[in-house]
């Protein structure tokens, strides 16, 4: 997996604990080490998590090595982002984009 400082790496037995028992809400990146655009969308999910840690909590898992959550939740495509909240998704986005944009499409769950 590709690590990015800030961002927490979860595994199918720690998903549900670590999402349902977040306060923030979660922004979850499914990738894989293949996923080149995963590898451009790093460090903007490193500052996204630096920056914003006291609204928002950054979390990636690995599709490759974690096949349930991904399952579960229906992710094809990486990267897939996912802002869960108590718990339970409310957005999804699929693709890299710039840190400008990103925040800019988080801010309604903020």
């Amino acid at each position: 997996m590709i690590h990015v400082t800030g961002v927490d790496e979860l595994t199918d037995e720690t998903f549900d604990t670590e999402v349902r028992g977040e306060t923030r809400p979660v922004l979850v990146e499914f990738t894989a080490d293949w996923c080149g655009p995963c590898r451009q969308l790093a460090p903007v999910l490193g500052a996204i998590a630096d920056e914003e840690r006291e609204r928002l909590r950054v979390v990636q898992i690995d599709v490759d090595r974690n096949p349930g959550i991904s399952t579960r939740y229906g992710v094809l495509s990486m990267p897939t982002l996912m802002v869960f909240r108590d718990g339970e998704p409310v957005k999804s986005m699929v693709g890299a984009r710039p840190k400008r944009r990103l925040l800019q499409e988080l801010e309604d769950v903020l």
